[in-house]
This record gives structure tokens, C-alpha cells and sequence, in this order.
């Protein structure tokens, strides 16, 4: 018993949430500035960095036997978004081991959901800090850090704000190229990071593809559903479902739906030997032809299409019984069988 006394006296008392960030940004500073010059005392403080940065995870997050402390946890959120510690943090993840970046990533997920007074300090960090996501998602350009940025980018990309700025940046344009990066991992962290910026805040994707609707769709079909790779054109025409189908996006459908290249496009992905891609392209084509102001040219192509079409599709079944897809089907189907040669003279221009 005595024995227990005694190792509790001696116990370190645990820091406070300031004591924990204020310790925190002492050791990222000096581990950025690189000071020490012993290795021994270098491998000191990097071990004191993951052990904070740990201890900092387990009052968001608890552990099996407690659970987190709201007003720690409150404290924690304040503090870490003074003096700028979220910079200095993600800048220097590179020089963190694997699990130490795993941490600051959850770390970093928890305070884009926490709510201070009725407002999310995190937002409000990042709406004065915007010129942040230009450093994460150039992260995408190093494969060892990419993993980590991309699912800190998408974290902060809950906001809307964050979203719009990303959205009306140059960074935007990269992704066209970072969703076809060599690297398996990275460029499914890409795809994953492009679709929450073009389906999460639907109000502000409406706006953007709108205001940039020539270059954008330039880019996306020659790009990526024209791209010799498989998984691209996969996870591009089901990106394109998604945007399309959207009711927010209802008069850039129509526009995209216009043109007879874009069906052309579409037209040639059912040529594709994969199974996958003709089930997401239906969703997309079946837009098309339910076009009821259809171009004459559009109507001519389909007419003069029809046999190969009504074939492909009649056989054309998902793997498990879709009862809408059924339904969709029978009436593309049904409208393609029907149209006349007087249509193309009868369809708007």
C-alpha cells in the first residue's frame, strides 16, 4: 500500500489542455529548426513529439476505460488554433513517423467537428488561413506525405467555405492530373478528395461548374473518361453520375446532356470490356436520351444507332436485381424504339 503512495507522489501530473499545445509547438519548433546537433538528443525530442501529439489524441478521443472530457476537450480546441499551431503542425508532418501522422490526422478530424460556443473554431481558423489548403493538396506531389494531406484536405473541406476556395483555386486544376498519378494509393486518395469537392456542398459545386463549365468538362472528358486507364474512366463516370443527377445541378445537365460530343463520349464507353463502367454510364446516358428538347443532332445519331443500342442494352443487366434500374431501362429502351426519323426535324436546334 505504502509503495503505491509512494509512486503516486512521484507520478508526473498530467498537463493541462494550454500546457499540452504550448508543449507541443516548443518541440515541433525545434524539431523544424533542427537545433540540436547530438542525434541522440534529436531522437529525444521526436520521441517526445509523438508522445505528445498521442497524449493530445487520448483527451479528444478517451480511451477504453474513459471517455474524453468535454471541457478538456474545449480548452484543447482553443488553444491549439492560437499562435497558429495548426501550421506549424501540418507543415511539418513529413518529419513525423507513420503513427505520430496517423495521430495528428485524427487529431485534426475531431476539431473540424467541435463545436465552441455554437461555432466550429477550426472553420473560422481555416476561412483566414485558406492559403493552408494550397500546401495540403500540393501534398499529393509526394507520394510518402500524400495519404496523410489527402485526408486532412477532405477534413477541412467539410466547411464550406474551405470547399469553395479549393473549388475557385488553381489547385483545382491539378487534380485532373493527380487522379492519374502512377501510384495506385495516391491517386485513389485523389479521386477520393476531387468527389467530395464536386458532390459535398451542393449549393457551391452548382455555382462553380456554372462559372466554369468549358474548361472543366474540356478537361474531364478528354482527360478522364477518354483516359487509357480503366480505373479512371471508372471512377470518372461514376463522379459524372453523381454531379449530373444532382437536382442543385439540374441546368449544367442540361447543358452537358446538349451536346452530341459529350453522348459520343458516352457512346463509346459502352465499347468498354468492363461490365462496371456500362452500368455507370447508363446512368449517364439514359440523361441523354430522357432529354425532352433533345438536339436534331442527337436525335439523328440515336436513330441511326438504334439496332446496335436497343441490342446492347436489352442485354445489358446489373449482377443483382435493381428494380429502378429495371425501370430505367425499359423506358430508355422504350424512348429510343419510338423516336422517328420526324423527330430530327421536330427537335430544337
Amino acid at each position: 500500500m505504502k509503495k503505491d503512495v509512494i509512486k503516486n507522489l512521484f507520478k508526473p501530473k498530467p498537463k493541462t489542455p494550454a500546457e499540452l499545445v504550448r508543449h507541443l509547438r516548443e518541440l515541433i519548433i525545434c524539431v523544424e529548426g533542427n537545433t540540436e546537433t547530438r542525434e541522440r538528443k534529436r531522437e529525444e525530442k521526436m520521441s517526445d513529439l509523438n508522445k505528445t501529439i498521442l497524449e493530445i489524441r487520448i483527451v479528444l478521443y478517451g480511451t477504453d476505460v474513459q471517455e474524453p472530457n468535454p471541457d478538456a476537450c474545449t480548452q484543447l480546441s482553443q488553444e491549439f488554433f492560437k499562435d497558429d499551431t495548426f501550421r506549424l503542425l501540418v507543415t511539418n508532418l513529413p518529419k513525423l513517423n507513420l503513427g505520430a501522422r496517423q495521430d495528428v490526422t485524427h487529431v485534426i478530424a475531431n476539431f473540424q467537428r467541435r463545436r465552441v460556443n455554437n461555432e466550429i473554431i477550426a472553420s473560422v481558423y481555416l476561412e483566414n488561413n485558406l492559403d493552408i489548403m494550397d500546401f495540403l493538396i500540393q501534398g499529393y506531389e509526394d507520394s510518402d506525405i500524400a495519404l496523410t494531406y489527402g485526408a486532412i484536405s477532405r477534413e477541412c473541406i467539410r466547411h464550406q467555405s474551405v470547399a469553395r476556395y479549393v473549388l475557385q483555386s488553381e489547385q483545382m486544376k491539378k487534380f485532373f492530373d493527380y487522379v492519374r498519378i502512377p501510384n495506385f494509393e495516391v491517386a485513389s486518395d485523389a479521386v477520393a478528395t476531387f468527389k467530395e469537392l464536386l458532390t459535398r456542398h451542393k449549393s457551391t459545386v452548382a455555382e462553380f461548374l456554372s462559372q466554369n463549365y468549358d474548361w472543366f468538362f474540356q478537361e474531364y472528358n478528354s482527360k478522364l473518361l477518354e483516359s487509357d486507364s480503366y480505373i479512371t474512366r471508372r471512377h470518372a463516370i461514376k463522379i459524372l453520375g453523381l454531379m449530373l443527377l444532382d437536382r442543385s445541378n439540374t441546368a449544367v445537365m442540361v447543358r452537358y446532356v446538349s451536346s452530341l460530343d459529350n453522348m459520343k463520349i458516352l457512346m463509346n464507353l459502352f465499347r468498354d470490356s468492363n461490365k462496371t463502367i456500362h452500368i455507370e454510364t447508363f446512368h449517364v446516358f439514359k440523361l441523354f436520351v430522357a432529354n425532352q428538347n433533345k438536339p436534331s443532332e442527337i436525335v439523328s445519331v440515336l436513330v441511326s444507332n438504334r439496332s446496335k443500342l436497343l441490342r446492347f442494352l436489352g442485354d445489358l443487366n446489373m449482377d443483382k436485381v435493381d428494380e429502378q434500374f429495371q425501370e430505367d431501362k425499359e423506358q430508355v429502351i422504350k424512348e429510343i424504339a419510338t423516336l422517328e426519323l420526324k423527330d430530327i426535324c421536330e427537335a430544337p436546334s
